[in-house]
């Protein structure tokens, strides 16, 4: 990483990402599998248990209501950091109702607080994304997803891990009250935060808000075009990692202690993954970085097929774990760099959001083909064709050179006017 690279980190812009990062990733495992640990624990039934996990559904849902967060404006801290303020408060209060409720009160009431958590986690994450999209300049953002991810992936360490050992020695009360508590982290930044120097103007009605993102992102030339790429860029990634565990447990017969060993240093390994590529991007440019790392990113999908052929080996699981969770993180930094440059900053919110929730579709509906085809051809040629899926967005990438260096030079620009940033 180089020396202004260093500089830019230590700015207060780039600072605030690690703190915000963890305040985002904290409700997800609350809602997830932290919360599956304690609905089992209290004895629930494994239907009732399945069903918690429709919980989840604000994360993939968000887009519906993500023009409200662009359209109407608290009358506190501003467009963004006033809802950040309200969703953050919001998450604080509803885990300390779950946590003094419990689900022995009734699993209707429990799932309805689960629920509103999920909800209000997804919220926040539209207004932050909006509010990292804004807040910092082009050449900022790849060191500033690899601070987020950071931060993310701590507060998943907090409400999975921690939260499990809290609730060992303490109970799952005590538990959540301290993930509740953890939540002051969060407003306490929101209110240290600083506004978007180029903050533009609400949306002037619902119907623009609602309208506008799309009709905007629509008139742009090549725009269905850049829409394929954010679906392709990730699909061999998602395509693989959709079973990977599975791979690693019945395929390769590796224990839970192995797996669990490997999640750790795999989560490391994408936090330096980021940061590698977010030092890199500044100097590399958008459009390279996505290349190159997209390149890695397909490459290290043959890992897993050599794996597949060497057998059950420690030490090439350890490197294929490695370069998948490595070259991941290089390419996260430089999507989530490509999202903020096709977002128009009078429609962040609602922008950002549509094309996440349109980028994750490769994970939502990949799982079943993915069964299936290594029924038919075992775990080796899977993962060949895992890395072929890669291609399309890498050829994709590069008949788009031109429209995503001149979106990463309208960002450098930051119209005053709205231009699509």
């Amino acid at each position: 990483m180089s020396h202004s690279s260093i500089r830019s980190y230590l700015t207060p812009r780039l600072g605030i990402m690690l703190p915000l990062g963890f305040a985002s990733g904290l409700p997800l495992a609350l809602t997830g599998g932290t919360l599956q640990a304690w609905l089992t624990e209290a004895g629930l039934d494994l239907t009732t248990i399945g069903l918690f996990a429709y919980v989840g559904l604000p994360y993939t849902l968000k887009f519906l209501w993500a023009p409200v967060m662009d359209r109407i404006v608290p009358p506190w801290l501003g467009r963004r950091r006033g809802w950040m303020l309200v969703t953050q408060s919001g998450l604080a209060l509803a885990l300390t109702v779950m946590a003094l409720i419990g689900p022995a009160e009734g699993a209707q009431v429990f799932a309805a607080l689960a629920l509103a958590v999920a909800f209000l986690s997804a919220s926040q994450d539209i207004v932050f994304d909006a509010y990292r999209t804004d807040l910092l300049k082009p050449e900022e953002r790849g060191l500033g997803a690899a601070t987020w991810v950071m931060g993310y992936r701590i507060a998943m360490i907090a409400s999975g891990s921690l939260a499990l050992i809290l609730a060992a020695r303490l109970n799952w009360s005590a538990a959540y009250l301290c993930m509740a508590a953890l939540m002051a982290l969060g407003i306490v930044t929101i209110l240290l935060s600083p506004e978007p120097e180029d903050a533009q103007v609400a949306p002037k009605s619902m119907a623009e808000a609602v309208w506008g993102p799309l009709s905007e992102f629509l008139s742009r030339p090549m725009a269905l075009a850049l829409l394929g790429l954010i679906v392709l860029y990730k699909l061999g990634d998602a395509f693989a990692g959709a079973l990977t565990t599975s791979f690693l447990l019945r395929g390769m017969q590796f224990s839970s202690e192995d797996i669990g060993v490997v999640r750790a240093f795999g989560m490391g390994a994408t936090i330096l993954g980021a940061f590698i590529g977010g030092g890199l991007m500044p100097r590399l440019g958008l459009f390279r970085s996505l290349f190159v790392f997209g390149v890695l990113q397909a490459l290290s999908n043959l890992s897993f097929m050599w794996l597949a052929w060497a057998g059950k080996s420690y030490a090439v699981m350890a490197f294929a774990v490695g370069a998948e969770n490595l070259t991941g993180g290089m390419g996260t930094a430089a999507f989530v760099a490509l999202v903020m440059s096709l977002c128009n900053h009078r429609y962040t919110a609602t922008q950002f959001a549509l094309l996440s929730s349109v980028g994750a579709l490769g994970r939502v509906f990949l799982g079943w083909p993915a069964a299936k085809l290594v029924e038919m051809a075992g775990w080796g040629p899977f993962f060949f064709v895992t890395f072929l899926a890669a291609l399309p967005g890498l050829w994709l990438l590069w008949v788009l050179r031109k429209p995503v260096a001149q979106h990463a030079e309208l960002n450098a620009g930051r119209s005053a006017a709205g231009a699509p940033c």
